[in-house]
């Protein structure tokens, strides 16, 4: 054997012992895809366990409120046809009082799953063709309140969305992405009556402004 078939035999034997690798790697397939578990991210919105059904609200309506079944459901149908799912609620009693010019107090409790009840006091001004007072329950749904802390701010009045359901009146205060739909028994006319706001806070406040 001559020299030149000697070196190509030599350069064939290199070659193949450095293709054998890539050669077993093409034989084998593709490397598998990562297989570490990935989790969407856990948003408050997503989580429908810190939210309130239809039935624990409507329940919650009529026992505190002392109405019927009947009225509670057609109040919150309403409101969860177009709100949805609370967050909260708030349970309490307010007293209001106009001459033209009015002012509303209330107290109650501020329930969220998983959490303690927290108390929170209301009061806010209102004008309008408005005259008397009363007192009453008020039973409010949140929604959007996924820290119980940010209740404790200045909530408008919505205008034209008061309306009566089952003799329970009910309207929309919004603050930011936070909305409150208080549901009253027995609030009549004076719903409708006058425009204002009420101021959420952790202690009772004399003046409503």
């Amino acid at each position: 054997m001559d020299r030149r078939t000697i070196m190509l035999a030599g350069a064939a034997s290199l070659a193949g012992s450095a293709l054998a690798p890539t050669l077993a790697a093409a034989q084998q397939g593709p490397p598998p895809p990562n297989t570490t578990p990935s989790y969407p991210s856990a948003g408050p919105t997503g989580n429908s366990n810190a939210t309130y059904t239809q039935d624990e609200i409507v329940t919650g309506v009529s026992d505190f409120l002392g109405v019927t079944a009947e009225a509670a459901g057609a109040a919150v149908e309403r409101l969860f046809a177009k709100e949805g799912r609370p967050t909260a609620y708030i349970a309490g009693e307010e007293g209001s009082g106009a001459f033209v010019l009015g002012a509303r107090y209330g107290r109650g409790l501020l329930y969220m799953k998983d959490r303690q009840p927290l108390e929170v006091f209301w009061q806010g001004p209102s004008a309008g063709w408005d005259f008397g007072g009363n007192a009453s329950r008020v039973f409010t749904l949140c929604y959007g309140l996924w820290e119980p802390e940010r209740i404790f701010q200045r909530f408008p009045g919505v205008e034209g969305t008061a309306y009566l359901v089952g003799g329970l009146g009910v309207n929309y205060q919004r603050a930011e992405e936070i909305t409150l739909a208080p549901i009253r028994a027995g609030v009549g006319l004076r719903l409708g009556a006058n425009v204002g706001y009420l101021a959420y806070t952790r202690k009772r406040n004399v003046f409503p402004f």
